[in-house]
């Protein structure tokens, strides 16, 4: 097999992120990664860093959940629901982040922690938006394995 066979078969590691980027939910994924990698910033320059954990903790399940779908492991490791992973995490993570931006803002901490917390606000929304859009593909492999028929059993 030729090089440049091999190449057509796989893509790169670019070429397979900038086809992922393109879709709905590869630009989704990538804007929350971001935001937590600004709410981050934000909550490590305030006098009160103590709200890093929840903004380190989802950027790095988003990251892996990102590359997962991008170079399609969810089709070689089938033994785990990805919608299902997906969806507690983004669902898990909207609540986290509503819950402990809510508190930075309301408590009044300094100015970087109030930005941390508003972008934190418009993470929570975002990763509530992204369980939102999670749901239809969940419903839809419910009534496809409903409607598959058993093996004699």
């Amino acid at each position: 097999m030729s090089e440049s066979a091999a190449r057509t078969q796989s893509p790169g590691f670019l070429e397979s992120f900038q086809t992922y980027v393109r879709t709905k939910k590869g630009t989704i994924l990538l804007v929350e990664i971001v935001l937590c990698i600004i709410v981050l910033i934000c909550y490590a320059a305030s006098r009160y860093p103590g709200y890093l954990t929840v903004a380190i903790c989802e950027m790095v399940f988003a990251i892996i959940i990102f590359v997962v779908y991008m170079r399609q492991f969810h089709k070689d490791l089938s033994f785990i629901h990805w919608p299902w992973t997906d969806f507690i995490r983004a669902a898990i993570g909207s609540v986290l982040f509503l819950i402990t931006s809510l508190i930075v803002v309301i408590r009044n901490y300094d100015g970087a922690g109030i930005a941390g917390g508003v972008f934190g606000i418009l993470a929570g929304i975002l990763f509530a938006y992204d369980a939102y859009t999670i749901i239809p593909s969940l419903r839809s492999r419910h009534t496809q394995a409903a409607t598959e028929p058993s093996d004699g059993v």
